[in-house]
């Protein structure tokens, strides 16, 4: 098997496999492929089989179901795309060194990779849009490639060093990262969020991906400019004007 990320703003990653060798996506993510790569659904993957399973895959951002993506009668050949402009890269996962990752930043791994939840955390309304914070875990033997949004600022934390991030900029981090959700209060964070204005704590040691364009911000930003915006949004303009029509709109 070899995989090579091609392109940049907008990058696709691309997997030949030899005959037998196959790859599994929790989303079926395929851009395109060879007309001998057969793709089939499963529910099983890294040894990880049943409903509990799945279903904790349904909780991480993932699907019931994986795609497999297996070449037959030769070398066959999968591509996958970015759903935004960003990077993709691969982090490899052993026992005892896996990773969490934004809910929709895993592309696709080798069939050694066990995804599933590693944390869910609720936040009402706001700037967070109450999507919450969900991480999924990537554990198992193999490697897995991520797709992260806009650029990507890395740390390596130490022991004992924290970095407070937005929710929406954590992109992946190494298991030995210890992190935990704080609330900033006050009254005009309450305008951006029912709980207040949240923050993740990561401390180190191990390394950090912050990614600058995360999908639910994206989306907040253009709420504005399209079909479903309100008038007030329109009238007011700008954030606070967007923000405001978007309080107003959820009490009509």
């Amino acid at each position: 098997m070899n995989a090579e990320v091609k392109g940049t703003t907008l990058p696709t990653l691309q997997v030949t496999l030899d005959p037998g060798e196959h790859v599994v996506s929790t989303h079926g993510d395929l851009a395109w492929m060879t007309a001998n790569v057969q793709m089939s659904q499963t529910t099983a993957t890294g040894g990880q089989k049943g409903l509990m399973a799945g279903l904790k895959r349904v909780v991480g951002g993932g699907g019931l179901f994986m795609t497999r993506y297996e070449a037959q009668g030769g070398q066959g050949q999968v591509t996958f795309a970015a759903k935004l402009p960003g990077r993709i890269f691969p982090v490899d996962i052993a026992p005892g060194n896996a990773f969490f990752v934004h809910r929709h930043g895993w592309l696709c791994g080798t069939s050694g990779v066990v995804p599933s939840v590693g944390l869910q955390q609720t936040f009402r309304g706001g700037i967070w849009g109450g999507d919450g914070f969900v991480l999924e875990k990537l554990e198992g033997t193999g490697t897995a490639w991520v797709e992260l949004a806009g650029e990507i600022t890395i740390y390596d934390l130490v022991p004992g060093q924290t970095m407070l991030a937005h929710p929406g900029h954590v992109g992946v981090f190494e298991q030995s990262v210890g992190f935990q959700i704080t609330r900033v209060p006050g009254i005009s964070n309450k305008l951006f969020g029912g709980d207040g204005y949240h923050l993740v704590a990561l401390s180190g040691p191990g390394k950090v991906w912050l990614q600058s364009m995360p999908i639910v911000m994206l989306a907040r930003a253009l709420e504005p400019y399209l079909g479903g915006a309100t008038g007030a949004d329109v009238a007011a303009g700008g954030i606070g004007g967007g923000v405001l029509g978007d309080i107003l709109g959820r009490n009509v």
